[in-house]
């Protein structure tokens, strides 16, 4: 079996799950990955076979979108001659993790395709929300990359198609302990404003992890650290606790963990106000932006009892059969069908 597999490279987070999804996938067959996106620091171990710039997110320095530099790196003509030329009939099946060229591909070519990841989750009424609604962030979850079929991936099952986060078999096999200090990964903020909020706490040590430095530099009792998957989970083991964004992977990680977790959304990215919500369930304290009042916050959730645990109900294993047999399952479906499939609530969820 030939498959296709495309993956968002805006953040790290898509591709840190597509790494721990390939050898599962390479059991039914051969993968090529699509990686679309310019805002990533991982360097992927995977294989790339079709690589775009994409329609990428960029991130300010103060908690927010840099719309401007998204705006200088978005070009809808290159994406629609993308699509057009990807051969996705060479393939047996698409597997798309939030990635618009490659809905966009299989809408023009006429090709089934599964949306497997955490976005997906977001086609069921059911996955929380904030008490606000914010219609263009419902149109982007729903409609910049839409399929044929959807197998999601959130903090609990809201519905039927939805598993468990995949954790890497790193964090799974750790065996954690706590050793202090706090890991801080927070991309959307540059490291001087992070740094001016915890330089009051000096009392608490913390691992920054930042795209600025190449090498760990220490500034009193904040340890500056380079982007590195293997260094960051290594932190996140021995962490007395993680503060972090409203993503997906590492608010999952750290739950698994049973380590404290603190959030601090993007501004203007609706999809982490949706997990925000989510995490409020796990009694995860969650902070609007960092300002002056930063350090009382954490000294707050510091002393605050901990959160609730996060448990796998399914194993990776079990998940990658899932999407495989979905993606199976709307290839015998008729092709005259998929583009009524595309309108009619973007979905067509098996089970």
């Amino acid at each position: 079996m030939k498959i296709f597999y495309a993956v968002q490279a805006t953040g790290n987070g898509h591709i840190s799950r597509a790494m721990e999804l390939l050898p599962y996938l390479q059991q039914y067959g051969t993968v090529d990955v699509f990686l679309s996106g310019s805002n990533s620091n991982l360097n992927p171990n995977l294989p790339v076979k079709f690589t775009s710039k994409g329609l990428s997110l960029f991130y300010g320095n103060k908690g927010g979108l840099d719309y401007v530099k998204m705006l200088r790196y978005c070009s809808p003509v290159r994406a629609l001659r993308e699509a057009k030329t990807l051969p996705l009939h060479d393939y047996d099946i698409v597997l798309n993790d939030f990635e618009s060229i490659t809905a966009l591909a299989c809408f023009l070519q006429n090709v089934p395709s599964v949306n497997f990841g955490h976005q997906a989750a977001f086609i069921s009424p059911k996955t929380p929300r904030p008490d606000k609604k914010n219609i263009v962030g419902e149109l982007v979850l729903k409609k910049y990359a839409p399929a044929t079929a959807y197998v999601g991936l959130h903090f609990n099952q809201y519905d039927s198609f939805i598993f468990p986060p995949i954790i890497k078999q790193q964090i799974k096999q750790a065996n954690p302990s706590d050793k202090g200090y706090i890991t801080v990964y927070l991309s959307h903020y540059s490291d001087e404003v992070v740094a001016a909020a915890l330089n009051k706490l000096p009392d608490v040590q913390f691992e920054v992890f930042s795209k600025k430095v190449k090498q760990r530099v220490q500034q009193g009792n904040i340890a500056f650290l380079p982007i590195s998957n293997e260094a960051f989970n290594h932190s996140m083991i021995h962490a007395h606790g993680i503060i972090t964004g409203a993503g997906f992977e590492t608010p999952a990680e750290a739950l698994f963990l049973q380590k404290r977790l603190l959030c601090l959304p993007i501004r203007g990215q609706y999809e982490q106000l949706c997990n925000a919500a989510a995490l409020a369930d796990f009694n995860v304290p969650i902070i609007d932006k960092i300002d002056e009042h930063l350090h009382i916050h954490i000294a707050n959730w510091l002393n605050a009892a901990p959160q609730k645990p996060l448990y796998l109900l399914h194993d990776t294993h079990a998940i990658v059969q899932q999407a495989i047999l979905t993606a199976q399952a709307v290839k015998r479906q008729p092709a005259s069908s998929f583009n009524n499939l595309l309108t009619e609530e973007d979905t067509l969820v098996l089970s």
